[in-house]
């Protein structure tokens, strides 16, 4: 069987994918994209990936891309990473739905005002109403994990990688938002996660501080 190829860029989207991938335990590879520098932007990458953006998972020569997409395969090869439970999937693929179109959006107003605008002097503007709407959201993640756990029936899934990504971003340099002090209950999830030795090794790999 080809074993598959994971493309990313630290801290990026890509992060989800990448622990999803760890998770599952089977040996797959890795090509490092370097964004500031354009690599998305490169011929060589945009033969993989004529959208220019990560991440793409190569198999032979069948690629997928977009995190929830990827998520779901990984999940469909390695049930153990997706609920057994028919409702439980409804939720699963309901929280893949919430973070893609609602925080992930969000959050490239923020990062990328450009996309959404060619008037400069409105960048300013974008931004700082998508960092308020962002942390609206933030908040309804964190009611949502209020309970504890895992994010669907109390078992772990593709679902909280996922997660883990938007908490690193929320504290990153784009938000700078106290994740502890604002959403204590997503924080414990993402200490939570921390533990896992697939989020260690993915972690290390990128290069990127483990909640702490």
């Amino acid at each position: 069987m080809t074993t598959p190829t994971l493309y990313y860029a630290p801290g990026a989207c890509s992060l989800a994918s990448h622990i999803a991938l760890e998770e599952a335990g089977h040996p797959f590879e890795t090509e490092r994209l370097n964004l500031q520098a354009g690599d998305q932007r490169s011929a060589r990458y945009l033969a993989v990936n004529e959208r220019g953006r990560v991440p793409a998972l190569v198999t032979g020569d069948w690629v997928l891309t977009e995190n929830t997409a990827i998520l779901r395969h990984v999940a469909r090869l390695h049930p153990a990473l997706w609920p057994a439970d028919p409702q439980d999937q409804a939720v699963a693929d309901e929280w893949l739905a919430w973070l893609s179109t609602n925080l992930h959006t969000t959050y490239a107003h923020i990062r990328r005002p450009e996309r959404y605008t060619a008037d400069e002097a409105a960048f300013a503007g974008i931004q700082a109403k998508a960092l308020d709407t962002f942390g609206d959201l933030c908040t309804m993640t964190e009611v949502r994990l209020s309970n504890g756990g895992w994010a669907v029936g109390g078992h772990y899934s593709v679902v909280d990688p996922y997660l883990l990504l938007f908490w690193t971003w929320g504290r990153g340099p784009a938000c700078k938002f106290d994740m502890e002090e604002r959403f204590p209950a997503w924080t414990a999830h993402a200490r939570a996660m921390a533990e896992r030795p697939a989020v260690q090794a993915v972690f290390a790999r990128e290069k990127l501080d483990l909640p702490r």
